[in-house]
């Protein structure tokens, strides 16, 4: 384990570490004043979500899955799955949204999205979807499967398809969090390229901070 999630502390900093990133990934990336709105995102599935659309996304579901079914390499197939099961895992009583979080059969959908998105990436498409990883990136997180190298995973897409220093912001601090400081490094050292210029010393600290943190908060203690 890469973190001790015994520790009230460091649990809670690893919890505001992943919202904080979520709020990124779903709320229109404001991160730098970059960026609009982004559809599919957490708050568009997670808010609101009647019958009729409760409807549609498992209608949507049942089409995709039958047709990785005829046609098991059939890209756009398994993508529209992947993202089908991720809306569903937000509706109805897969998601507590008094709790804002997702109850045990939220999680299998989430597991069941995560399976797709595998096998669409291992069907090597040669533009990958980024909108769907950036979904994939929120399934991932600790609020979701807690699997922060997939999630980090998942950013890559987005970085390579969509570069903003906004997206390589959340690429770094996932790949911290997954022990990657490597990886995160350079993905830091991009934002910071990206940002703005009156911006770019207050993403270079932010982001040496949460490098920090995270570093600090994950050392073993003595003894322990």
């Amino acid at each position: 384990m890469l973190f001790d999630l015994e520790s009230r502390g460091r649990k809670n900093l690893i919890r505001f570490i992943y919202l904080w990133l979520a709020v990124l990934l779903g709320g229109g990336l404001i991160l730098f004043g970059i960026g609009g709105a982004t559809g599919g995102g957490l708050v568009d599935v997670f808010s609101g979500g009647g019958s009729d659309a409760t409807v549609q996304v498992s209608d949507t579901e049942k089409r995709a899955k039958r047709a990785t079914e005829r046609n098991p390499k059939d890209e756009q197939a398994w993508a529209d799955l992947a993202r089908a099961r991720y809306q569903t895992a937000g509706l109805g009583e897969n998601y507590d949204s008094a709790r804002r979080a997702f109850t045990e059969s939220g999680l299998e959908k989430l597991v069941q999205a995560a399976n797709a998105w595998q096998k669409y990436l291992a069907l090597e498409p040669d533009k990958p979807d980024a909108n769907l990883a950036r979904l994939m990136a929120q399934a991932y997180a600790e609020t979701g499967l807690n699997q922060p190298a997939l999630a980090a995973a998942a950013l890559e897409v987005v970085t390579e398809a969509q570069p903003s220093a906004a997206a390589f912001a959340q690429l770094a601090q996932y790949a911290y969090l997954a022990g990657q400081m490597r990886k995160g490094d350079l993905a830091a050292a991009k934002s910071v390229e990206l940002a703005p210029r009156s911006q770019r010393a207050s993403v270079r600290r932010q982001l040496a901070s949460a490098r920090r943190q995270i570093l600090e908060r994950s050392a073993p203690t003595q003894g322990g």
